[in-house]
C-alpha cells in the first residue's frame, strides 16, 4: 500500500512538473508594433528572468537597435531568435490558447481575466500539443478591438486607479511570473485538445460568409454580431472535430438557402 501511495504521489509530482515545463517552453510572448527598442530589450530580459524563450513581434521598431541590445543585457539571444510577422492573425495562427492584454473595459471587452486566472486556464488546458500566446499591444494605444477579437481570452493587470499604466516589460514580467509559478494542485478533468487559432478564424470566416448570404448579419455593421459569436465559440473551447462539424453545418445551410433572394421574411 505504501508503495502505491508513493507511486501515486510521484505521478502527481511528475504531472505538476511536466505541466509547468510545457507552460514555460510552449508559451509565446507576442509584441504588437512595439514603439521603443528599449522596451523590446527589457521584455527579453524579463522573459529570460522567468525562463521564457519564445518571442514574436508584429512589425514595430528595430529589435537590433542599440537601445534594445543595451537593455536586453544577457537576453540578446531572445532578440536574435525572435520571429517577425506582418500581422497578429499570422503570429497566432498555430496557437491553441491566446490571450490579448488590455487596460480598457468596454462593449466587446466584458470578460477580462487577471494574470493568475490566465495561468489557471492555461494549466487546465495543457496537452502535449499545447501552444499558448500572451499578446501585448502598443505602448500608447494597446491592442485594437479587432486585434483583441482574434484572441480567445482577454486579460488585464489590476493596478491603482490613480495611475494604472505599466511599462511593457513590467506587464510581460507579471504574466510570465504567474505562468511560471509551481503548480499547487492538478485539476481532475481531462485536458481538452483545443482547435488552433487558424482553425477558429476559418470557422468565423465561414460563419460570416454564410450568415451574410442568408441575410442574418446587418450589412452596415456585421462585426457587431460576429464579435458576439466569437465570444460564444471561444468560451465553448471547441476542438478540431467540433469546428469541422460546425463548418459542415454551415456548408449545408449555404446549399439549402441557394434560392434565398437576400430579403428577410417578416
Amino acid at each position: 500500500m505504501a508503495c502505491k501511495i508513493l507511486y501515486g504521489a510521484a505521478v502527481i509530482l511528475l504531472l505538476h512538473f511536466s505541466k509547468g515545463i510545457l507552460l514555460i517552453e510552449d508559451t509565446i510572448i507576442i509584441l504588437v508594433e512595439p514603439q521603443s527598442p528599449g522596451n523590446i530589450g527589457m521584455t527579453c530580459r524579463a522573459m529570460k528572468n522567468m525562463g521564457f524563450t519564445k518571442l514574436r513581434i508584429v512589425k514595430g521598431c528595430d529589435r537590433f537597435d542599440s537601445e534594445a541590445l543595451k537593455f536586453a543585457v544577457a537576453a540578446r539571444d531572445l532578440l536574435e531568435s525572435a520571429l517577425i510577422f506582418p500581422n497578429l492573425a499570422s503570429a497566432i495562427s498555430d496557437c491553441t490558447l491566446t490571450v490579448g492584454t488590455t487596460r480598457r473595459h468596454g462593449k466587446y471587452r466584458q470578460e477580462i481575466l487577471s494574470p493568475a486566472e490566465v495561468s489557471d486556464r492555461f494549466r487546465e488546458q495543457v496537452t502535449p500539443d499545447y501552444r499558448g500566446a500572451i499578446v501585448f499591444g502598443r505602448e500608447d494605444n494597446g491592442l485594437t478591438t479587432e486585434e483583441l477579437s482574434l484572441c480567445r481570452w482577454h486579460a488585464t493587470i489590476p493596478t491603482s486607479g490613480e495611475y494604472g499604466s505599466l511599462n511593457l516589460a513590467q506587464a510581460v514580467l507579471l504574466f510570465c511570473y504567474e505562468l511560471g509559478k509551481p503548480l499547487e494542485s492538478v485539476g481532475s478533468g481531462r485536458p481538452h485538445d483545443l482547435a488552433r487559432s487558424d482553425e477558429m478564424e476559418s470557422l468565423f470566416d465561414h460563419f460570416n460568409e454564410t450568415l451574410n448570404k442568408i441575410g442574418f448579419l446587418n450589412e452596415q455593421n456585421p462585426e457587431h454580431i460576429m464579435r458576439s459569436l466569437r465570444r460564444i465559440f471561444f468560451r465553448a473551447n471547441l476542438d478540431s472535430r467540433e469546428v469541422t462539424v460546425l463548418r459542415g453545418m454551415l456548408t449545408q445551410i449555404a446549399w439549402a438557402s441557394s434560392a434565398f433572394d437576400g430579403r428577410k421574411r417578416s
